[in-house]
């Protein structure tokens, strides 16, 4: 896994990344496609809303169903509401409606008197229907023919002859979502069964200008540009489309309210009855389709044509190349300090261009991917910089230098095999340590978190040198608690003795401790410790990402018990009986109980360790006989026992000798019975 992990941080893999990002750019997922048009959504409705002066729009909507009856309406009535915009002197009416099929209440003829100046709609088909409708002349300048780069339908669904023939225009009314379903952009021209038409926006600009026919320029990628002799040249891409610019604003009426607000305007006449009227996804919402008409109508107008150049993605993969080159020789060479600033400037170069070039050019340049490969890259290579530092700065310390002693350190760097997951079976003595009157010292600080944080990095601190002088393993910090073990990683013969010496150094420095902070009004700290000797699990534990030094084992968990029975006997060690075995001729250790700790059924004997200083040997067997009448049953015996022995100990075992006379009362009170076995069931951790 290191070897795994040299190569995914080595110069070669960034390099790789950079040309995988190239590719993917290059091959143009829809992922990217996607990512590259929400940008461009975000450009496009960033621009300054404005009210449009040339359009108005009229709906057939809800009103109008009250008023004329359901939908289709009898064409004499859509005749009379042409009739009240001429009447209120509106200019060009667009209609993207569609009347292909004869009105069952026989209004065409009607409907047919009142077209002039009027665009109606044709749609294409993916059936083989020829149009019959009225098609403009184009004069295509240019390498290439038009028609065979814009959009192909083989039919297309013709509005009624008669309405044909004497409307001002037909255009054809259709929608290309991108590839996310959206419309942003519309076919200015479309390719119906070999013919080139144009679309009703297009169409409805010639009859406003009162031209007869279209210029088209053409380049060897397609159509560059649509005309109209009096309006600028309009700017299309490679099938005809032309970006909405989305940021007009509309005067909406209903058809039964048309009044003098349509005097001199554009008129564009649609559907907004629920489920008629036809309703698109468009960069600023759904929206009704003549209101996607009238956009682009006004962008017409506007001349204010947004494009994407042809030459756009050959350029940004260029860029986007010499950027990663730059990032790929700077990075590795140059210090952070420098770094980050320049690829600041890289990003901020990116985006502020493509800003720029939209709403000074209105042109549409993709820095999405451009910024994204730019992160990932100069990721990957800050990450490969502090990966080859750490690996020359830590070795084998980043493991062990914050548990082991710095001579213990020494040797386990001459023994790198250690730092491999995994782990041996061996004995250990684990030791347990926890704060007693932790609440007492909480209180103490109140709200002070920091103080109190404080005072418990110098207990730690003190308690910790101890364990590493001793040639202990620091384990692990479990909130106010610790655990260390000895006879690992490095053998020690003698790691009971070494255990229990540290524990009796530990209190010794615990004393003085709270002689300090006495002076300092800080409650006193008070402490319990529990060690146990058993056979272990020891190793590096976790997983190739992070591992810790540490031993699993029921001898471990035994030890964690032993801590915490320090509290109810009243001692401040409690030791098990294989380091009892191990000490017992170094120090003088009292037997305590026979228990059964919590989650266990079999009994162990605990042990504590006494001052030997004045103390009469002979007590400690006046303490053995004690507890052998306990054993019997034998209450009433014990208590001569029990003053001769809370006498003999000056205080030190006082409070556990009255804990157990309180244990005789009550089994006095309630007898175990013949069968006792003489362990006493613990019911705490």
């Amino acid at each position: 896994m290191e070897t795994l992990g040299k190569l995914l941080t080595g110069t070669w893999a960034a390099v790789i990344t950079a040309l995988l990002l190239i590719t993917a750019y290059i091959i143009n997922p829809s992922a990217i496609e996607t990512l590259r048009l929400k940008t461009f959504d975000y450009f496009i409705t960033s621009l300054e809303k404005k009210d449009s002066e040339e359009i108005v729009i009229v709906d057939f909507g809800e009103q109008s169903v009250k008023h004329f009856g359901q939908w289709p309406f009898d064409r004499r009535d859509i005749a009379k509401t042409i009739d009240k915009l001429r009447q209120n002197e509106a200019g060009v009416i667009v209609m993207p409606i569609l009347f292909s099929e004869k009105d069952r209440a026989g209004g065409d003829a009607e409907l047919s008197k009142v077209l002039e100046g009027v665009v109606i709609a044709q749609t294409p088909t993916n059936q083989k229907v020829p149009p019959d409708a009225v098609r403009r002349g184009f004069a295509a300048i240019g390498p290439v023919d038009p028609v065979n780069y814009v959009y192909y339908w083989p039919g297309g669904l013709r509005p009624l002859p008669e309405l044909a023939a004497n409307a001002s225009g037909v255009g054809v009314v259709a929608s290309a979502p991108e590839i996310d379903g959206v419309v942003r952009r519309v076919p200015l021209l479309v390719n119906i069964a070999g013919s080139l038409y144009p679309s009703i926006p297009l169409e409805a600009l010639r009859v406003a200008a009162g031209d007869p026919s279209y210029q088209i320029k053409t380049d060897v990628s397609g159509p560059e540009f649509v005309r109209i002799p009096q309006f600028p040249a309009i700017a299309i891409d490679e099938r005809a489309r032309v970006w909405n610019s989305w940021n007009n604003k509309f005067e909406r009426i209903e058809a039964t309210e048309i009044d003098k607000r349509v005097a001199g305007k554009i008129v564009v006449l649609g559907i907004t009855i629920e489920g008629v009227g036809g309703v698109i996804a468009t960069p600023i919402g759904e929206k009704w389709a003549h209101d996607v008409q009238a956009q682009a109508l006004q962008t017409l107008i506007d001349g204010t044509s947004i494009n994407r150049p042809s030459y756009a993605r050959t350029l940004e993969i260029a860029v986007l190349a010499l950027i990663l080159i730059v990032l790929l020789v700077a990075v590795p060479r140059v210090s952070v300090a420098w770094t980050v600033p320049f690829f600041v400037i890289v990003i901020s170069s990116i985006i502020g261009s493509s800003y720029y070039a939209f709403h000074q050019y209105m042109q549409l340049w993709d820095p999405s991917y451009l910024v994204i490969s730019s992160f990932v890259t100069f990721g990957h290579l800050t990450y490969n910089n502090f990966a080859r530092e750490n690996r020359l700065k830590l070795q084998i310390k980043k493991q062990f230098g914050t548990y082991l002693s710095p001579k213990m350190v020494e040797k386990l760097q001459e023994n790198p095999d250690l730092l491999k997951l995994g782990g041996e079976t061996r004995e250990l003595s684990i030791m347990f340590t926890d704060v007693r009157g932790f609440t007492t010292i909480s209180e103490h600080y109140g709200a002070d978190v920091q103080g109190l944080t404080q005072i418990m990095n110098r207990y730690m601190t003190a308690m910790t040198a101890k364990i590493l002088q001793n040639e202990g393993t620091l384990d692990k910090y479990i909130g106010d608690a610790q655990m260390a073990f000895w006879n690992a990683p490095l053998d020690d013969a003698d790691h009971a003795k070494h255990a229990v010496k540290t524990a009796l150094e530990m209190l010794g420095d615990l004393d003085r401790f709270n002689n300090e902070i006495a002076l300092e009004g800080v409650p006193a700290f008070g402490m319990g410790l529990g060690i146990n000797t058993g056979s272990v699990v020891v190793g590096n534990m976790g997983s190739s990402q992070r591992f810790d030094y540490t031993c699993l084992g029921d001898s471990v968990n035994l030890a964690s018990r032993l801590e915490g029975q320090s509290k109810p006997y009243h001692v401040k060690l409690v030791i098990g009986q294989r380091t009892y075995e191990l000490v017992k001729d170094e120090y003088l250790c009292l037997e305590l109980d026979c228990i059964a700790v919590k989650g266990k059924t079999e009994g162990v004997n605990i042990y504590t360790i006494v001052d030997r200083n004045g103390l009469n040997i002979a007590y400690s067997r006046t303490h053995e006989d004690f507890l052998k009448l306990y054993r019997t049953q034998q209450w009433n015996r014990m208590d001569d026992y029990f003053n001769t022995l809370q006498n003999a100990f000056k205080g030190e075992m006082k409070e556990y000798y009255h804990m157990m006379m309180e244990r005789v009362e009550e089994f006095k009170k309630n007898p175990p019975g013949d069968d006792w076995d003489g362990i006493y069931r613990a019911t705490s951790k």
